[in-house]
């Protein structure tokens, strides 16, 4: 019995430090947009997307709402947007999104974590031509005939339409990420999630254990607080 008391324990304490992480994540989003838009989630569209994140991510609604008092308040960082580029083991192209009211510290975490794994950082430019930047949305159609709104779509941008389950992924060109987004909450569409992604244009194939050692510096950046999100093109 205390064994099996243990393992539920790590689990649930692993299960906590990655929602806590998540939080971390998406009040940066909140920061960032508040501070670029204002708290007004009807006058910006990239607060309702942050808030759209932080619910699917089951976001506590007063939490929500202290980080948005927060962004608001002069005595709040201001948190820059920047992105890394680098090579993991066996040549896979990373990309690394980082908020960071510290860029010193956050390169030099960022540079430690390739440095450890295998890795090196490189200069801007050095991978970016190896991705597109794509609008991906996450959809709930209940109650929509998935033909006719994959050809409604269409028409705002939809340049992929992934039906997963329960779900719809749409994907986008960049340029018409707003647009769809703006139809989306026009036509009372759920989006469960909504984002700017890196998607790469072509991808490369690893055996298993190659794969493990390019996971491990992955999942080292993704663990650093500063990091939003890590990109690559793995097979």
């Amino acid at each position: 019995m205390g064994r099996i008391f243990e393992k539920r324990k790590e689990k649930m304490f692993a299960r906590w430090a990655k929602m806590s992480k998540a939080f971390t994540k998406i009040g940066r989003e909140i920061a960032i947009a508040v501070k670029l838009g204002g708290p007004d989630p009807e006058n910006n569209p990239r607060l309702r997307r942050a808030i759209q994140n932080a619910k699917s991510v089951n976001m506590p609604k007063d939490r929500i709402e202290n980080a948005i008092k927060r962004a608001s308040s002069k005595e709040e960082a201001d948190f820059q947007e920047l992105v890394y580029e680098g090579y993991a083991p066996h040549g896979i192209a990373l990309i690394v999104e980082a908020a960071t009211d510290n860029p010193t510290r956050t390169v030099a975490n960022v540079r430690m974590h390739f440095n450890r794994h295998g890795g090196s950082l490189g200069a801007n430019g050095s991978v970016s031509f190896m991705f597109e930047r794509k609008g991906v949305f996450k959809i709930n159609p209940t109650g929509r005939n998935l033909e006719e709104l994959e050809l409604e779509l269409i028409d705002y941008g939809a340049e992929e339409f992934l039906v997963e389950e329960d779900d719809v992924l749409i994907y986008t060109s960049f340029n018409d990420f707003a647009t769809m987004q703006k139809h989306l909450e026009e036509q009372k569409i759920e989006v469960q999630l909504s984002a700017l992604q890196y998607i790469p244009t072509t991808t490369t194939e690893l055996s298993e254990e190659q794969e493990k050692e390019v996971m491990q510096l992955i999942e080292a950046l993704e663990e650093d607080d500063d990091v939003q999100a890590v990109y690559h093109n793995m097979k």
